[in-house]
């Protein structure tokens, strides 16, 4: 398993999450006024919290494939209904354009490949690709960040909407 890469991972992903939870709290007053803004909030929050959490999960036993299978899947369906129950991907990305809304809705496509790796991880053979299941999970899990990053920095210069 790729356990040093999920070792790193993790604590990137939490500290991207602790930055990010920084810039809500000095926009807290402007945003908690839109309920729009608070779903696009709660959205990236989410884009550097279930990476996270798929990092220390399957750091629980490395040698378990039926630990990272299951909770790859699970937390990557959460974040594919998270992303689409708060509305982000159907509702628009406010003043900065289209560029947010197109980014979360690669991320959650992008959980939704991490959910079909996990659950049936001999796709990955099946299309030709030289990386194990896992790799191609790391790989997903870092253009999720990546993209959670510049969503961010988008929003953090985004002028609220009011409701």
């Amino acid at each position: 398993m790729l356990s040093s890469f999920y070792q790193a991972f993790a604590p990137i992903s939490f500290t991207l999450l602790g930055l990010w939870l920084i810039v809500v709290q000095t926009r807290h007053a402007e945003w908690r006024r839109s309920a729009t803004q608070r779903r696009r909030t709660y959205a990236i929050t989410l884009n550097f919290a279930f990476p996270g959490l798929m990092s220390l999960l399957s750091l629980v036993d490395p040698r378990s494939q039926t630990i990272w299978r299951v909770s790859f899947a699970a937390v990557s369906i959460l974040g594919v209904v998270a992303l689409v129950g708060l509305g982000w991907v159907t509702r628009g990305g406010g003043r900065t354009g289209l560029l947010p809304t197109a980014a979360l809705l690669v991320a959650a496509l992008l959980y939704a490949l991490v959910a079909v790796v996990a659950i049936a991880p001999g796709v990955v053979s099946g299309l030709g690709i030289d990386l194990t299941p896992l790799r191609v999970e790391a790989i997903l899990l870092s253009l999720l960040v990546f993209l959670g990053v510049n969503v961010a920095w988008l929003l953090m210069f985004d002028e609220p909407e009011p409701d």
